[in-house]
Formats: C-alpha cells, structure tokens, sequence
C-alpha cells in the first residue's frame, strides 16, 4: 500500500490533485478553432463587400451586367447593318459592271436571268402571306380526346417553318421572304427554343413568310403538304396561329448577304 501511495498517477483521466496542489492546468489551442474563427472573418468580409457593392440595390439584376440575350440582339442587329451595307456595295459594283464591261447583250441578259434564279435580284409580283404563332400559355386542349398540352406543343418550331416554305416553293413560288429576308437555295430555317435564327439574324413569333407566284397555287400546296396538315391540328387544338392572306403585287428584295459557299476540306 505504501508503494502505491508513493508512485504518481498513472490514469489519463485521474483527478486534478494528481498534479500537485499548487499547479493550474494549460490550455491548448486547438487548429479546429482557429480554423472557424477565420472562417467566420472570411465571411463577415463576404457579406461587408457585398453590402457596399450593392448600395441597397440587387446586384443580380443591375443593369451594368451583359445579358445573354442582349449580346445576341446586338450581334443580330449588326449583322443587319453589315447586310445592308453588303447590298449598297453590291448594288454599286453591279452599276459600274453596266457602264462598260464590253459584254454583249445576250450575255447581259443571261446574267440577268441568273441573278434572277439565284435570288439576288428583286422581284413584284402577286404575293401570299403566311403568319405562324405561338398559341397562349393558358391554352387547353380544345377538343374531346386530347391530352392538356406540353409546352412543346404551344410553340413554333423549326419543322413547322420549314414545311410552310418547303410548300411554297412546290407551288410555284417566284421568290420567298421570311420576316424581312429573302430566301436563297443556301438558306437555312433554323430555331432555338422558340426563337427563329436567320441568315445570322434573329427573330421572335409571329414568323410572316411571304411568297411571290399565283395565289390559287400557293394556297393549294399549303393545303396539300402533310406537314401543315399535321400542324393544322395543333391550331384547332391547342390554338397555334396560322393566317394566310393575299397581299396583292408585292415586291420581294434581293438577297444581300453573302454568297459564299462554305465547305468541308481533308485535313492534312
């Protein structure tokens, strides 16, 4: 008994009297609390930052910040510009090539023709309207045994476009605007979303596709494609626009962008 009473204490968790009467405990620092407390700094220098950035405005929405969508507006609106002045310059060229280029007659008017052909010309004629709409966002199925629309169905797409100019064409169609540009074989009809992408250019519904030709024709091929007709469903249903209407002697711009073929190359 009398060598244990003389020995130290050997338990980690023995009582403080182990260590003497006279002798107060030290206190670690622990790296986890150093680790919160900077923590807690960084944030408070976040918030403080952000507080005097803001100025009592919402940084999210402040006006400063380049949207996506305006940075395509912008881009769209100067490829109108640069299209507009394409046409000038090619309308320039074109008078000087008439003042003397030595070519015959006959090969003025074969150039003529196929600048006809190739859309760059303007042309007048009787003209037809077509005008494709989104349906509201509220709309319902119309008709018993249908299902309540999916947003895809309330929307133009690419296809239904495409299928309205593809019908035109067929029925004998002298020349094709959609919106405000004229139609060439190298034209695509593309959508994003519910967004019409043109020839670089970009427009929103209602889409206006005009068509120069006989009326009775045009109006005909609409009616016969299977596409519209596919269409026409979702417009007596979910209340998709369509709108056709003769617009009399129109006269249809060339095209003036440009004309450049672009294709693949091997690499090498």
């Amino acid at each position: 008994m009398s060598n244990s009473a003389d020995s130290p204490a050997t338990g980690a968790t023995g009582s403080g009297s182990a260590r003497g009467p006279h002798q107060r405990p030290v206190r670690s620092v622990r790296p986890v609390r150093i680790l919160t407390a900077a923590v807690f700094a960084l944030a408070g220098l976040i918030f403080f930052t952000s507080f005097d950035t803001a100025k009592g405005t919402d940084i999210r929405q402040d006006g400063s910040l380049l949207k996506l969508s305006d940075l395509i507006q912008e881009r769209s609106h100067k490829n109108k510009e640069l299209d507009e002045g394409n046409g000038t310059l090619r309308g320039n060229v074109d008078a000087l090539a008439e003042s003397d280029d030595g070519s015959t007659k006959a090969q003025d008017e074969r150039i003529s023709g196929l600048e006809k052909s190739a859309g760059t010309q303007k042309v007048t004629g009787d003209a037809v309207t077509v005008t494709l709409n989104d349906a509201p966002p509220n709309a319902t199925a119309k008709l018993p045994g249908y299902p309540e629309p999916q947003p895809d169905y309330l929307v133009i797409h690419q296809q239904d476009l495409q299928a309205v100019v593809n019908a035109l064409w067929q029925g004998g169609a002298k020349g094709v605007k959609v919106m405000d540009q004229r139609l060439i074989s190298t034209s695509a009809v593309r959508c994003v979303g519910n967004t019409l992408i043109l020839q670089g250019r970009v427009y929103s519904p209602p889409y206006k596709i005009t068509a120069v030709g006989d009326p009775d024709r045009l109006k005909q091929s609409l009616a016969a494609s299977k596409a519209i007709q596919t269409y026409m469903v979702y417009v007596n249903v979910y209340g998709l626009g369509w709108k056709v209407v003769d617009d009399g002697t129109v006269t249809l711009p060339g095209y003036s962008g440009t004309v450049d073929l672009h294709y693949a190359k091997p690499v090498r």
